[in-house]
């Protein structure tokens, strides 16, 4: 399914702020749902996966308020606001139940619409999740890894997007940039790392890095009260894989995959495996 993402961008305002979102789908879509990206990321995190989901739902992808082409918030980033903004966005929108997929914080901000706006959930999928270990830990090593490939990407990341077709053909180019998300980022597709480096170094990280590590969520996993498939990389740098079954105990009604040879974006390493596995979920 090739698109034209021109034609299914929209701009919304909320709360004093233009968000910019991705909506498609077919004409009679099965249901909704809805992806998040995670910390430094954008809408694009999911280039691999639209495209098959849209053929039989609404997909709506949005940038998180101080990612991708999105406006800052007016009121400091945190997780209850991007929960709120989610909700808000799909009312917006007129959707009154979703499928929520979150990557990473994405996956952080999904928990939290599923707890504060059960109503508008149907469905959960956690992948790589934020919220357990650096709530936990305070896990220093991570936030100064993050902290290292935002600064790279906030240096260089327009400048390799403006030269993308040179740069990313090269497998090299692909490992530096995305060793520490990919187990194999020399396989991700160049055309692929150059919508990813267009969406990167942005405003809100380092407010949403101080959101994810001061927001603890552990204690109210249990409430969750809809279906959700944990998905994990064995091989996860960010986030250990550990937390996958620490979700999967505390979440009641859930389910863990944990794909071999794989790192922190699942979606994106994985996608046609990825794909089925949501897919068959969604099914049920």
């Amino acid at each position: 399914m090739d698109v034209d993402w021109r034609e299914h961008q929209r701009w919304v305002r909320l709360d004093g702020s233009w968000a910019n979102v991705i909506d498609l789908g077919p004409e009679d879509p099965d249901g909704t749902v809805v992806f998040i990206h995670g910390l430094s990321g954008s809408w694009q995190n999911w280039l691999e996966n639209l495209p098959h989901f849209a053929e039989r739902y609404r997909c709506i992808a949005m940038d998180l308020p101080g990612f991708g082409a999105s406006e800052m918030p007016r009121e400091r980033i945190s997780i209850r606001g991007y929960g709120a903004f989610v909700d808000a966005l799909l009312r917006e929108l007129g959707v009154e139940r979703a499928a929520v997929v979150g990557n990473s914080m994405g996956g952080f901000i999904g928990v939290e619409v599923a707890l504060s706006f059960p109503t508008i959930v149907d469905r959960l999928v956690l992948v790589s999740a934020a919220g357990l270990s650096i709530e936990h830990q305070r896990n220093d090593r991570m936030l100064a890894v993050l902290r290292r490939a935002e600064n790279v990407l906030t240096m260089y990341g327009g400048w390799l997007a403006s030269r993308s077709a040179e740069f990313t053909r090269r497998p090299r180019s692909r490992h530096l940039l995305f060793n520490i998300v990919a187990e194999h980022p020399d396989r991700l597709p160049p055309p692929l790392v150059a919508e990813q480096l267009r969406g990167s170094g942005k405003p809100g990280f380092l407010d949403a890095l101080d959101a994810l590590s001061s927001y603890p969520i552990r204690d109210r996993l249990g409430d969750i009260a809809v279906p959700t498939l944990v998905v994990w990389g064995e091989d996860d740098k960010l986030v250990p894989v550990r937390d996958a079954w620490e979700f999967g105990r505390l979440i009641p009604d859930s389910e863990v995959v944990v794909y071999e040879d794989t790192g922190h974006v699942a979606m994106l390493e994985r996608p046609a495996a990825f794909n089925a596995l949501v897919g068959d979920f969604l099914d049920r």
